[in-house]
């Protein structure tokens, strides 16, 4: 596995590698989750194509008030982490090379990044629409895989893909759980013991939607108490949102037709939580 810091070393691996080159961008502090979206990537290019994952904690998608100063950077076992996957070039860039101090330029969804996420990080996709564009710029892979657990960024990236004309297939990677079922992310490290502990309600409120779908009910008033009443018993989450929407247009659902995403974010204290569960071809 080769490891580059600098654009120019990193075309230069990649002039050398077969296609196809599937990519997986990341902001390090791996875990299983992330893992297996290097695993998708090495299945899609199979033994002969290019996996490269990038490590880069991007400053643009952070407000001032937000975590980036204190984001986990462990990149030794990140590396060792991505060379087990079976990763073989990783991208580590320095902040200045990704970003000019002077950079005026950024790439905007107008849409899909208006929901969710984007009512309370109104700042987030902006970032993240720009340095993907910047690193499938410099990577430019023929797929690239991105994780369901960030499913409104897995679609405005897609919708990205889509409007800029990119000849990028995107690959969906599932959620990853702990075995309690708190779907694994790089901010569950920040949780303190009692915080860890009540997360896992975040799991538990979607298995009680599940539940209540598989048993037909298609009301997203009732759905929607159904899960504020299991959140509300966790003493320390205080909730961001608990969205139903459609999972194409992330905007709310009247009535429950043949497909449903479930978004929560809620915080225990300072760290914020996301999760969500997205069902379609549901009987109607």
């Amino acid at each position: 596995m080769d490891v580059h810091e600098s654009i120019e070393e990193l075309r230069a691996g990649l002039r050398s590698r077969p296609r196809p080159v599937v990519f997986v961008p990341t902001m390090g502090a791996l875990h299983a989750g992330h893992l297996s979206l290097v695993r998708l990537a090495r299945i899609r290019a199979g033994e002969r194509g290019t996996v490269v994952v990038s490590i880069f904690v991007n400053p643009s998608q952070f407000a001032p008030h937000e975590d980036f100063a204190t984001y986990p950077r462990p990149l030794a076992n990140d590396l060792s982490l991505c060379r087990e996957a079976g990763a073989d070039l990783v991208f580590t860039p320095a902040r200045e090379m990704m970003e000019a101090p002077d950079a005026s330029v950024r790439v905007l969804e107008e849409d899909l990044s208006r929901e969710l996420c984007g009512k309370s990080r109104p700042h987030f996709f902006a970032g993240v629409c720009t340095v993907v564009s910047k690193l499938f710029h410099v990577v430019a892979p023929d797929a690239a895989v991105f994780g369901e657990k960030d499913f409104q960024q897995l679609a405005v990236i897609r919708r990205m893909v889509r409007d800029l004309l990119w000849p990028i297939e995107i690959i969906p990677g599932p959620i990853v759980r702990e075995a309690d079922g708190l779907a694994m992310s790089s901010r569950n490290q920040y949780l303190d013991g009692e915080s860890r502990r009540q997360a896992v309600v975040l799991s538990r409120a979607l298995h009680i939607a599940r539940t209540a779908l598989d048993q037909g009910e298609r009301d997203p008033q009732r759905l929607r108490k159904l899960l504020l009443d299991e959140l509300q018993g966790a003493p320390l989450a205080r909730i961001d949102y608990v969205e139903i929407v459609d999972p194409d247009a992330l905007r709310p659902l009247p009535v429950i037709g043949s497909q449903v995403l479930i978004a929560l974010a809620v915080w225990f204290g300072s760290t914020r939580l996301i999760d969500n569960l997205c069902m379609r071809n549901l009987p109607t």
